[in-house]
Parts: structure tokens; sequence; C-alpha cells
């Protein structure tokens, strides 16, 4: 699995020249004091700015496709990759994918599972007014799972969608 959201605060930790074009970008003040970037001030920033986020995008963003393509090209060739990929709608990038399953979840729960990871209800709205709309992601979707309940029922219907759409394939 390669799970983007991963590779992301991989190629911006101390030491990294992704960190290092942060700081250049946005300033110290978005490094914590032990040198590590601190998230929620960069947050702050650019959940509330298009432009600080898109400059943001455009230092993480291909790193984060640079890195994907080296670990995809040390996969086996006969290997079933799965990416969770954040920002596959907002980044244009479904064409790439043989399958695409968008989880989604009501607004309310997206908000209280945000303020249990500690954001405010402003915060909270902020990112997800940033983010592609369910009706964006329904449309380059082929399955779309509700992620309404407990992650038991939501390995439950990923295991559903694993075997009736990947396991056929793969004899």
């Amino acid at each position: 699995m390669i799970d983007a959201d991963v590779l992301a605060r991989e190629v911006v930790e101390p030491g990294t020249d992704g960190l290092a074009a942060i700081a250049a970008e946005f300033g110290d003040s978005v490094l914590a004091a032990d040198g590590s970037l601190d998230r929620a001030r960069l947050g702050r920033i650019v959940f509330g700015d298009d432009s600080a986020r898109a400059r943001l995008n455009a230092i993480v963003h291909p790193r984060v496709a640079a890195r994907t393509a080296e670990l995809m090209a040390a996969a086996p060739s006969d290997s079933v990759v799965v990416h969770d990929v954040p920002l596959l709608t907002e980044n244009g990038l479904a064409p790439n994918y043989d399958l695409v399953l968008v989880v989604e979840a009501p607004l309310p729960a997206r908000l209280a599972r945000l303020a249990d990871r500690g954001l405010s209800a402003d915060e909270a709205r902020s990112r997800i007014a940033a983010q592609a709309s369910d009706e964006q992601r329904r449309a380059i979707a082929d399955v779309v799972i509700t992620n309404d309940g407990d992650l038991a029922q939501l390995d439950r219907s990923v295991a559903d969608v694993w075997a009736s759409r990947i396991e056929p394939k793969l004899h």
C-alpha cells in the first residue's frame, strides 16, 4: 500500500529538502522547537488562504509523486498496489488508476472526527471547504463506500469491494 499522507509526512521530515523549502517559503515560524514541521501552525496558514495552500502543494506534491514512483518501480510486476490518495480528485489523478474507490462520510461525522484530532470547528470546516466536494469525488469514482459506521463496518465494506472487484481479476 502506498499512502500519500504518509509520504507527505516523509518528504518534510527534519533534514529533508522538503522541510527546508517549506521553511524558506513560510518562515521559521512553521517549525517546532525540535526542528520538525509544526503542522497545526502551517495548517492555520494554508487552509484559510488558497494561494498559500497552492505554494505548499507546489513544494510537497512533486516530492510525493517522486517517492510514489520509486515505490511503484520497486513493486513486483504482478503486484496489486493500493494507493490511498486524499487529493486524488483535486489533483486530477483518477485516470492513473484502474479502479477508484471513494470513501465518504456525512459532514457531521467528518466534523466529529476532525474534532477528535484536535481541530476546532472553524479549522475543520476550513479544511473540508478546501477539498473536493462529495459530488466531485463521486464523479470520478468506480465505487463509493459510505463510512458512517465503525471501523469494523468499513472493513467489511472494503472486503466486499475486494472480493467483488479485485479478486476475480487476479485469477
